[in-house]
């Protein structure tokens, strides 16, 4: 059985050669495989590193960490004193000449592409510098999911993203145990939602290698699958890669394959009879190419049981007049162009008063008229004693150097007394800063982002009925004659009737079956007493 996926069943904490989602701000977001070692062979002496623009991050200190936690940045030198050198211990750049067997090695040094680690016995590896904490920069440590992956996965085409996959996903009725055909995999994002929505335990190892021929009927329709198609080589070897390294192989299968002409076949040993969708979402530039294999033949790639739900992703209106016309001749019914626009809403609170001076993210000016005047009156206040204090010390130093520096002392003393500097009053705030509960306090606003995204791409839905032969209106056909004949044997009228008529007669038959027993009570007893 493979092993859990972390988009299905994250552990507790951040383990090695997983992967992990670094939260930087907002709207950027990076992920990263956590290594105990040097897989790419940069040379940091802290081991694998995540730099980015707001700091970095060695592994070392992402393992073992719990999701969500927040991570400080490290002191990392970039440059090439603080890498390690490949075959000495001085810091070396590899030059662009390098031969292949020099390559080879270090690889050998960082490890094999599979995630294993470097053989001991082949290269002395150097031992990892302990990570320095820097003074600014953090990030917070968040565990992978279809949103999180979509926001953060390299683009290798346009994506779909989590509004448009989700209303297609439910659109599609797609539930646990469902298989979905999927035709223009690009960067993988719809594989990711998809696969989580289909999700209901792993299939067996046969089915996970492909020997689908060792699995009953039973078995194979109890897990669901998605069966994703692409037809550019490069991008299929790369989402091949990801579904492997994201622990899906056992859910998603990518194929390489042209639909326009090949159809929906998978190749060997999987027969071509294993593909029994009933939800297909086609992200082509000619989806009206490809609707021709989705029919009903004994050879479609369509569950003949149920119903097929389809869902084009086009962004020309030209796209969709030809789409909705391929799907009208090829029998798809309730078909209908659906527009998504979405707009992000920030809920958070806003602080307002001199209270929070000196603190990130709030609005430190005065809240109220009271802290306004107060404020004045300690400036000119302030402004007053230090005026007060400059003129004693020119009277003092006319007077004489005893005077002076008794008046000028009672002059500093006071003015402590009285005012604190702004140096003490942002520490004292800082301090109080510790005690209080912000996430109560301020006034609790919403704003939407000022920008509206408009529309990504139409969405063209449609339902194929199943297969519907005459042997199955003539077995329909059996069941409602005798559905009749047993109502008929039970006392009940052939005659249809409607929900309100069948519970006014059985409101009426009550009504007379409670009117007998009423009326034949008080005859027995008088009988009993005769």
């Amino acid at each position: 059985m493979p092993s859990p996926s972390p988009f299905f069943q994250p552990s507790p904490v951040a383990s090695p050669n997983s992967l992990a989602i670094l939260h930087l701000k907002r709207d950027l977001l990076a992920p990263t495989v956590l290594r105990t070692y040097d897989d790419e062979n940069i040379g940091y002496a802290e081991g694998k590193v995540a730099t980015t623009r707001y700091g970095n991050y060695p592994h070392s200190t992402l393992i073992g960490q719990p999701w969500g936690s927040q991570i400080k940045a490290s002191k990392v030198d970039t440059g090439t004193r603080g890498r390690i050198g490949l075959h000495t211990g001085k810091g070396a750049k590899r030059k662009r000449g390098s031969s292949a067997s020099q390559r080879g090695d270090a690889a050998a040094i960082g490890g094999d592409h599979d995630g294993q680690a470097p053989d001991e016995e082949c290269v002395e590896v150097k031992a990892v510098k302990e990570p320095v904490p820097a003074e600014t920069g953090f990030c917070h440590l968040l565990p992978p999911t279809p949103e999180i992956w979509t926001a953060s996965l390299p683009h290798r085409t346009q994506v779909v993203y989590t509004p448009d996959y989700s209303y297609v996903l439910q659109r599609l009725r797609v539930t646990p145990g469902t298989e979905v055909i999927e035709a223009g995999a690009g960067s993988g994002s719809f594989s990711h939602a998809a696969a989580r929505a289909v999700f209901d335990g792993y299939p067996m190892d046969d089915a996970a290698n492909g020997n689908s021929s060792h699995v009953d009927e039973e078995n194979h329709a109890a897990s669901g699958r998605v069966w994703s198609f692409e037809f550019h080589e490069q991008r299929v070897q790369r989402l091949q890669q990801e579904v492997e390294d994201h622990g899906l192989s056992g859910i998603v299968t990518v194929t390489h394959r042209d639909v326009y002409q090949d159809g929906f076949s998978l190749p060997s040993p999987t027969p071509h009879s294993s593909i029994r969708a009933s939800a297909v979402f086609l992200d082509l530039p000619a989806p009206w190419l490809a609707l021709k294999h989705l029919n009903r033949e004994p050879s479609s790639p369509l569950n003949p049981s149920t119903a097929a739900y389809i869902c084009t992703f086009s962004p020309c209106i030209e796209q969709v007049q030809r789409t909705v016309s391929a799907l009208r001749s090829f029998g798809w019914l309730d078909i209908e162009m659906v527009e998504l626009s979405a707009r992000r809403i920030e809920s958070r609170r806003e602080r307002v008063g001199l209270q929070e001076e000196g603190l990130r993210g709030v609005n430190a000016t005065p809240a109220t008229v009271d802290e306004a005047v107060g404020r004045l009156r300690e400036v000119d206040g302030r402004d007053r004693s230090y005026h007060h204090g400059m003129t004693v010390k020119a009277m003092n130093d006319s007077l004489g150097a005893a005077s002076l520096a008794d008046g000028s002392e009672d002059d500093r003393r006071r003015e402590a007394e009285d005012y604190l500097s702004k140096q003490q009053r942002l520490q004292n705030i800082k301090d109080a800063e510790k005690h209080r509960k912000l996430y109560k306090e301020g006034r609790l606003i919403h704003r939407s982002e000022p920008e509206l995204k408009m529309h990504t791409s139409y969405l063209v839905f449609a339902v194929l009925p199943r297969a519907w032969k005459e042997e199955d209106e003539r077995r329909a056909q059996e069941d409602v004659q005798r559905a009749l004949h047993e109502a008929n044997a039970g006392g009940v009228s052939e005659k249809p009737t409607s929900k309100r008529q069948r519970k006014r007669a059985a409101k009426e038959q009550d009504h007379t079956h409670a009117g007998t027993e009423m009326k034949w009570q008080p005859d027995d007893e008088d009988a009993a007493f005769e």
